[in-house]
């Protein structure tokens, strides 16, 4: 694999260098600041590749079992649980049974999807430490059609203490799941930004990992440790373990950096990078403060065409349902 870390893109070129804001956006970035029209720009994603076009998937004449795919990245910010939110939003509007497992004791991604997890009673914290609880009384569904959420909150911190004794410690949200692995199509899986056991469980239940990786320096310094410690995992738990597909997010085509950044994952990764990008807007913070996925809040905004495309893109792979 190639070094991915041992030079920093270029930090002193921005948008001033010469560059035709075109090429490399692609559908559904948000380029220069502005809300463009996703048919404004060539079919061609930022390394120069041309972009498949991605159909509209067919609709599933059953339901289940679901594949179960872990959104990890040990680096906070680099939009881990928006993807998580808006490609499972994605996916259920394409006709996906869609479970969102928050696996953050923050528990953003229950919040953004309008369940106040300090509320409840039992959340995945109880599932994971309690050898009867049922996890149907434990979803809660969301105002998304398709969509549900098993939630989290500030309990799930404690987990990672508890779980250390326990046989088979790193198995535990696998068993957790199973029950209903029939139920759904897809199981999305919001890692919290650490490796740590509860990663390590999230990983040990997954089929794929689709890693989001902001379009900046430092977040692509930590890829390598986290290819790492997938590998070890394939390797010693769970050998069915891949690597779905590297996600580009927060792309800025106007800097020079946004593009390097991507070129090196591009050259190191090869077609692990995935062909749709994920823009830099304001528009996703606004959604997560309406508590509503992107395709709901802004349904033709370029960034809810971004996630459907990279939900058309995961189908045609056969990394989704």
């Amino acid at each position: 694999m190639a070094d991915v870390s041992s030079q920093a893109p270029s930090e002193t070129q921005d948008a001033t260098e010469p560059f035709d804001a075109r090429v490399g956006a692609g559908p559904g970035v948000v380029d220069g600041g502005a809300d463009v029209a996703p048919d404004s720009f060539p079919r061609v994603d930022p390394v120069g590749r041309t972009v498949p076009d991605f159909p509209v998937p067919e609709v599933l004449p059953t339901h289940g079992p679901g594949r179960i795919i872990a959104m990890c990245n040990q680096k906070g910010g680099v939009g881990k649980t928006t993807t998580t939110i808006n490609l499972g939003a994605a996916l259920a509007e394409y006709g996906r049974r869609v479970l969102l497992v928050d696996f953050d004791p923050q528990g953003a991604a229950s919040v953004g999807l309008g369940v106040n997890p300090h509320e409840l009673d039992r959340t995945v914290y109880n599932l994971l430490m309690e050898r009867g609880a049922d996890i149907r009384e434990v979803i809660v569904p969301t105002n998304v059609e398709n969509l549900d959420v098993l939630p989290a909150n500030i309990d799930l911190s404690a987990a990672e203490v508890q779980l250390v004794g326990e046989v088979a410690r790193e198995s535990v949200l696998a068993r957790v799941l199973r029950p209903v692995l029939d139920d759904y199509d897809v199981i999305l899986v919001d890692c919290q930004p650490s490796l740590g056991l509860l990663t390590v469980n999230a990983l040990t239940a997954a089929h794929g990992v689709l890693i989001p990786l902001e379009c900046e320096f430092f977040a692509l310094r930590g890829v390598a440790l986290l290819v790492e410690t997938i590998e070890k995992v394939r390797d010693r738990l769970n050998p069915r373990l891949e690597i779905d597909g590297i996600l580009a997010t927060m792309f800025d085509s106007r800097t020079l950096h946004s593009r390097e950044v991507v070129a090196r994952v591009h050259e190191a990764f090869g077609d692990k990078l995935l062909h749709t990008v994920i823009g830099r807007t304001v528009k996703f913070p606004d959604a997560s403060v309406a508590a509503e996925p992107i395709t709901v809040y802004a349904p033709t905004h370029p960034g809810a065409t971004a996630y459907r495309q990279l939900a058309r893109e995961l189908v045609a792979r056969g990394d989704a349902a």
